[in-house]
């Protein structure tokens, strides 16, 4: 056996994202999911301190089914726009949200978009526990590139990731770990910090999970 036939034979094969949380969504109620929030309050805040109007263009990343967009939808906001790979995770949230008028869900891999890459740009970008999940400089590199593409001028932009304190691996996957400089670096000159903070957030089975949390505008 040649030496390439040996690694091809010794790889691990690639892993379907949407398939993989397709069934995360679909073994459990999101209250148990390792990531579900019972307090949005370190989001919640960031969005108070910015003052957006009702009717801001608003985008969360990998929003599965997250109850921060019901809190959105219940503080009046009127442009909302959920994003996740998993069809199922936003079927969930679309349900639960009574197929409101104000938000628009759309299922697209982040890292090779097809949908996102289309619509008007946003006023404000929030990712909770998704930029970490992309472990390669090629998918890394695809989000920022997005994420810059999409934003107004003065727009905002929240990232919470995993710390250089947290888990290695989430969900079965690995992570890539973050501070506010390497977020900051990934960003680029046209983005300046507003504010960062570091959280502990306590998964449902009580295990610890640090997080940093931080909040840029484009420049």
């Amino acid at each position: 056996m040649s030496t390439s036939d040996l690694n091809a034979s010794s790889s691990k094969p690639e892993i379907d994202l949407k398939e993989h949380w397709d069934k995360a969504y679909s073994k459990n109620p999101i209250e148990k999911l390792g990531w579900y929030e019972t307090d949005l309050s370190p989001s919640l805040n960031l969005i108070a301190s910015i003052g957006l109007a009702k009717d801001a263009r608003i985008i969360n990343i990998g929003a599965g089914s997250t109850t921060l967009i019901d809190e959105l939808l219940d503080m009046g906001f009127t442009n909302l726009i959920a994003t996740d790979i998993s069809s199922v995770a936003l079927k969930d949230l679309e349900n639960r949200t009574g197929g409101s008028d104000y938000l628009e869900c759309i299922t697209d891999d982040i890292t090779r978009s097809e949908k996102i890459i289309n619509i008007e740009n946003v006023d404000l970008w929030i990712d909770r526990a998704v930029l970490h999940f992309f472990v390669g400089e090629h998918d890394k590199n695809a989000y920022f590139d997005l994420l810059r593409s999409k934003i107004k001028d003065h727009a905002f932009v929240i990232l919470a990731e995993f710390s250089l304190e947290g888990a290695e691996r989430c969900s079965g996957l690995p992570v890539c770990r973050y501070s506010e400089e390497t977020l900051q670096k990934k960003l680029g000159s046209g983005f300046k910090l507003i504010k960062s903070f570091d959280y502990h957030y306590t998964m449902p089975s009580g295990d610890d999970r640090p997080y940093i949390y931080t909040l840029f505008q484009k420049v």
